[in-house]
């Protein structure tokens, strides 16, 4: 086990609301802190949207104190334009956290579905309910809380097993 709790911030990139949910763990136990969205307007030119993604997470970062972050790694191929954005509004959010000084994990949808549900094909309700259950008290309002949450949580299950593996403990 840990000698302290580690504060875990997931991030869940999107230009119009870009996720954020903060838990604690402490070896494999874990507690829900907080979690919000960081929401911007159309109808706000690119770089002004950039801005108040940037300014809102290092609000984020000032109010809440997180050790470490962890980002999807997005995939989307609906258009050109819409893939530009997000990328981004994506390196906003890596970038964010290194200039807070936390260190950045990334994760693809799938393995973050399977660290929380055991299935990397999981639907979105079944990892919603998942993190429910894991997270008590984790009442999300937004869909890109509850994928930022299962970012901080598959984090937290392979920063785990990756402290077990530098002990020499075999995993299951």
């Amino acid at each position: 086990m840990s000698s302290r709790a580690i504060r875990i911030l997931g991030l869940d990139p999107g230009l119009q609301h870009t996720g954020w949910g903060l838990i604690e763990t402490d070896g494999y136990r874990l507690r829900f802190i907080a979690e919000g969205v960081v929401s911007t307007s159309a109808r706000d030119a690119l770089g002004d949207r950039l801005l108040i993604l940037h300014q809102g997470l290092a609000e984020t970062f000032a109010n809440f104190q997180p050790d470490e972050a962890a980002v999807e790694n997005t995939y989307i191929a609906r258009n050109p334009d819409s893939a530009l954005k997000l990328g981004q509004a994506r390196g906003v959010v890596m970038l964010a956290p290194r200039l807070a000084g936390l260190p950045v994990a990334e994760y693809g949808a799938m393995e973050v579905k399977r660290a929380v549900v055991g299935n990397g094909h999981a639907a979105k309700e079944q990892v919603q309910a998942m993190v429910r259950h894991l997270l008590p008290g984790a009442a999300f309002r937004r869909a890109d809380a509850a994928d930022a949450l299962a970012i901080a949580i598959c984090h937290a299950h392979h920063r785990q097993t990756r402290a077990n593996l530098a002990k020499g403990y075999a995993t299951a």
